[in-house]
C-alpha cells in the first residue's frame, strides 16, 4: 500500500465527509463562482493540511472528531486554496498541480476576487459557528504568511539573508500553516488545553522540514539528477545557496552573488552555480537540518501513546522529507 493511502486509511471515512462539507462551505448565489469553486475541488492535491486537522484530533480525542474539527479543517483549506489563487496572479503562473490555474482561465481580476471570496468564507465559517479560538489561529497563521513573503522579497533585493533569517522566512511562509492546522485540529477536542501549543509547535518543525525538502528539489532529486534551479533563477535565498555563501572565499562568494543577481535566466551559469553550492557542502548541511527538524517533531509525537492515529502522523512526518515531488 502507498504510504498516502496508509496515512489516509484511520481518517477515509472523515476525509470522504470533510470533502463534502468542504465543498458546502464554498457554495455561492453566484453561479461564476460554483463553477470555478467545482475546478478547484476537482483538481484537488494531497489534502495533507486537512489530515494533519483530523489527524491530530483524533489523536486526542479517542480516536472521535466533532463538526468544530471539520469546520477547521475546512477553514484551514479554504485559506490554503485562496493563498495559493492568489500566488498564481502574483507569479504570474499558469499551471497548477499540472492544471491550468484560476488566472489562466479565468483572467486575473476573477482570480483575485475568488482568493478574496474564499478567506472571506473561511472567516465567516469560524464566526457564524462562535469559533473564536479557531478564528484567532487561523488569522495569526495568515498574518504570519503575508509577513513572511514580504520579508523574503524585501531581502532577495540584497541577497543578505543570514541562516536566522532564512529559519524566519520559511517559519512564517510555509511552517505557519501546518502548525496551525495542527494546533486548530487539537483545538477542536482540547480547547484552551497544553496540547493546542504542543501541537502548534509540533506542526512548525513538520513544515520547517517540508520548506528545506522544497529547497533541495532546486538542486535536483536526491542528490544528483538534472538541476532545475528555479529558485536561483527567481533569487530566492534557500539553506543551500545561504550555506554555500557563507563557506565560500571572498572570491567564490562574489562570483556567487553576482550570478544569483545578473546571470539568473543563464542556464550554464545556473547549473555552475548548483554545483558549487553541491562542492561547498551545501545540500549535505541542508540534508542534516532538515533532518533535525522531522527527529524533534517525532519526539513530540512518541509524548503521546501509540495508536493509529500516532503513526498515521508519524508517517506523515516521513513522507514530509521523503517526498519525490
Amino acid at each position: 500500500m502507498k504510504t498516502s493511502a496508509l496515512i489516509r486509511e484511520p481518517i477515509e471515512r472523515e476525509m470522504e465527509l470533510f470533502e463534502k462539507k468542504f465543498l458546502e462551505s464554498m457554495s455561492s448565489k453566484v453561479p461564476l463562482i460554483n463553477r470555478i469553486t467545482y475546478y478547484i475541488v476537482n483538481r484537488k492535491g494531497k489534502q495533507m493540511r486537512p489530515m494533519f486537522v483530523l489527524l491530530t484530533a483524533k489523536l486526542l480525542n479517542d480516536g472521535a472528531v466533532n463538526e468544530r474539527t471539520y469546520r477547521g479543517a475546512s477553514v484551514i483549506e479554504l485559506i490554503h486554496t485562496a493563498s495559493l489563487v492568489h500566488d498564481d496572479v502574483v507569479d504570474d503562473s499558469y499551471k497548477r498541480r499540472g492544471f491550468f490555474s484560476i488566472n489562466a482561465l479565468w483572467k486575473n481580476k476573477i482570480a483575485v476576487l475568488v482568493g478574496d471570496f474564499l478567506l472571506a468564507r473561511g472567516m465567516l465559517l469560524s464566526v457564524d459557528h462562535g469559533d473564536f479560538d479557531l478564528l484567532r489561529i487561523i488569522s495569526v497563521a495568515m498574518r504570519e504568511i503575508s509577513e513572511g513573503e514580504l520579508l523574503q522579497i524585501e531581502k532577495a533585493r540584497r541577497l543578505d539573508i543570514t541562516e536566522a533569517v532564512y529559519y524566519e522566512i520559511i517559519r512564517q511562509k510555509t511552517a505557519t500553516l501546518i502548525a496551525a492546522c495542527c494546533s486548530m485540529g487539537a483545538a477542536s477536542v482540547r480547547p484552551d488545553s497544553e496540547h493546542v501549543e504542543h501541537f502548534r509547535r509540533f506542526g512548525e518543525m513538520c513544515g520547517m522540514a517540508f520548506q528545506i525538502k522544497d529547497d533541495l528539489f532546486d538542486y535536483g532529486d536526491d542528490r544528483i539528477g538534472k538541476p532545475t534551479g528555479i529558485d536561483i533563477k527567481e533569487q530566492k535565498m534557500t539553506l543551500p545557496l545561504i550555506y554555500a555563501l557563507n563557506h565560500a572565499t571572498k572570491k567564490d562568494r562574489d562570483w556567487l552573488i553576482n550570478s544569483v543577481k545578473h546571470h539568473n535566466k543563464d542556464r550554464k551559469r545556473v547549473r555552475e552555480v548548483i554545483e558549487k553550492v553541491k562542492a561547498s557542502g551545501g545540500l549535505d548541511y541542508a540534508i542534516a537540518r532538515m533532518h533535525e527538524f522531522k527527529e524533534e517533531a517525532l519526539g513530540m509525537l512518541r509524548q503521546y501513546p501509540a495508536s493509529p492515529y500516532r503513526e498515521a502522523l508519524e508517517l506523515m512526518v516521513n513522507y514530509v522529507v521523503d517526498r519525490k515531488q
